[in-house]
């Protein structure tokens, strides 16, 4: 494991050392504080895939200050999945600074070109797409290597923003993504320990229903929005 953790050049037995540490510490094994350290430098590495396992993992020991301090820091990532990842390991900490993340994850991620091209569609309006799944292609006239714009997020297409074929610039909008059960469900349980008042429009849309979520989702809601009012909305007002 510790070799898998300091040595990244195959990401595959990295991501896998990452899974079986998360998995001890989750059962309360003593000895693996010997790897935090290298948890954190993965907090820190350049691939996104290792900064959201990393965030992960960490959330695993909510009593490990130095987790505590790396995860706010990763609440500003660029990458969607490591900043949800990070929330998420922070309300286990019973820290909201986190909480407009979450809210983020139950809403539609608006997915950008991230270059100026021509556009070539592989998705379609209401395709399912997994998290690191291609939306499309970019091309540029006497360019032969096209560039994939893939989802960051697990959910479905939405709704194309742009038509197929068009020239579009860097930072366009091409389509949105709502976001997949499992997103919405974690969010919402962490929202259950740490949300805020201000938290409740959102979650409440849910535990009304929404189309093409389970009933564990809805239940989840609807849990979760009584927690917030309990915690949140006292008789004297809300805090």
């Amino acid at each position: 494991m510790g070799q898998y953790l300091s040595d990244t050049s195959l990401p595959h037995k990295t991501q896998h050392a990452l899974a079986q540490l998360s998995n001890r510490m989750a059962r309360g094994d003593a000895t693996t504080g010997r790897w935090y350290p290298q948890v954190i430098s993965l907090a820190g590495s350049k691939q996104p895939q290792f900064r959201s396992m990393a965030a992960w993992v960490m959330g695993q020991d909510n009593r490990c200050e130095a987790f505590h301090r790396t995860l706010l820091g990763l609440l500003d990532d660029p990458a969607p999945l490591v900043r949800s990842n990070a929330a998420l390991a922070l309300a286990r900490f019973g820290d909201p600074a986190g909480e407009q993340q979450l809210l983020a994850m139950l809403q539609p991620f608006t997915l950008n070109a991230t270059r100026a091209g021509r556009l070539d569609f592989r998705a379609r309006e209401g395709d399912s797409m997994q998290s690191g799944g291609i939306v499309a292609r970019l091309s540029v006239a006497n360019d032969g290597n096209p560039v994939d714009v893939v989802s960051p997020i697990a959910g479905s297409v939405a709704r194309l923003a742009a038509k197929d074929r068009a020239q579009v610039g860097a930072g366009d909008a091409i389509a949105v993504i709502s976001p997949g059960e499992t997103q919405v469900f974690e969010a919402l349980r962490a929202l259950l320990l740490v949300g805020h008042a201000r938290s409740l429009p959102g979650v409440d849309r849910f535990a009304v229903g929404v189309p093409g979520m389970s009933e564990r989702v809805r239940q989840q809601a609807a849990l979760t929005a009584q927690a917030i009012r309990q915690r949140t909305l006292p008789s004297s007002g809300v805090k």
